[in-house]
């Protein structure tokens, strides 16, 4: 079958074997590119296997479903409240450290198996994963109806996390970058214009410069939630200002595995109710064939890419 590897800090599509033994087999329909996974390309991060993970597709049995793509013993105590990505067997994410679902089929643990609302389009599904990491942030920062929230950045991950807030009925503000970002950022309800100090500001970019940002944005005693991954940013860089303001500062990482606050869950709903979210995050199709191409416009946001999927149908 086709699949993708990343060889010599590339992406690569290549021949393999089609996946056998324990789990369930998923014809994979959609497969999407993460930040991240550019990030670890470029750190020669990933060793050899299938990379990818977010993903949807179908089960044997004609099921569309989406892949919690972070496994884990099943058995630990943070297992059992569906913290996997605090599995005390330590942390596995396919597509990161095993094989994931850039390819024609993919073999999964049955606990890693969410079935999708009727109605969903499985070829847009590959969503649900970003979704579920932002949704998990909100959660984690324990965002309320009536705060004053700020997003910082329109990536996948900040749109995300803006078209969970409007889903839960909240209103909220955004910082985007290019034009193509604030144009799909208000097709999700976000506001463009940011002024004053907000009660939860979310900052889904991760960087130094998006910290000081932050800092400067939320109110005394506010709440930051951390949804962005930082590569390479070795030190917060906050000045006096943070410290004066004493605000909660929460990372969060992953999703929540467990009904009935289970992330994937409310991520494949927010896609049943407001289809436009699909096509406010999809601006690239590719068939695994194109894996050069898909690659090069997902590494070039300021062209117009914000989520690059892979059709696999």
């Amino acid at each position: 079958m086709k699949a993708i590897k990343a060889i010599d800090k590339k992406p690569v599509l290549v021949d393999v074997p089609t996946p056998k033994g324990d789990g369930v087999k998923i014809k994979v329909m959609s497969s999407s590119i993460c930040g991240s996974d550019l990030h670890l390309m470029a750190q020669g991060a990933f060793g050899d296997h299938i990379i990818g993970h977010e993903f949807a597709g179908m089960t044997k049995d004609g099921r569309a479903v989406a892949i919690e793509t972070i496994t884990g013993c099943g058995h630990c105590a943070s297992c059992d409240e569906g913290h996997r990505v605090h599995c005390e067997g330590g942390l596995f994410v396919m597509g990161v450290l095993g094989d994931g679902g850039m390819a024609e089929y993919v073999t999964v643990p049955a606990a890693s198996v969410i079935e999708l609302p009727t109605g969903v389009d499985v070829r847009t599904a590959s969503l649900v994963e970003p979704l579920a990491v932002a949704i998990h942030g909100l959660d984690r920062v324990r965002v309320r109806e009536n705060d004053r929230v700020l997003v910082i950045g329109a990536g996948p991950i900040g749109l995300a996390t803006g078209a969970a807030l409007r889903s839960r009925g909240i209103s909220y503000d955004i910082v985007a970058r290019h034009d193509h970002q604030k144009a799909a950022a208000a097709k999700l309800g976000a506001g463009l214009n940011h002024d004053g100090h907000y009660d939860v500001v979310m900052d889904a970019v991760g960087s130094s410069a998006s910290l000081q940002q932050v800092a400067q944005m939320i109110k005394p005693r506010g709440r930051i939630g951390l949804v962005g991954v930082s590569w390479g940013c070795g030190s917060l860089g906050l000045e006096q200002d943070f410290y004066i303001k004493e605000p909660e500062l929460i990372p969060s990482l992953g999703y929540n595995c467990k009904s009935p606050n289970r992330n994937f869950e409310e991520a494949g709903r927010i896609l049943l109710d407001h289809p436009d979210v699909a096509q406010a995050l999809v601006t690239h199709r590719f068939p695994l064939d194109g894996v050069t191409e898909a690659f090069a416009a997902a590494a070039d946001r300021a062209n117009g890419a914000i989520k690059v999927v892979f059709d696999i149908a």
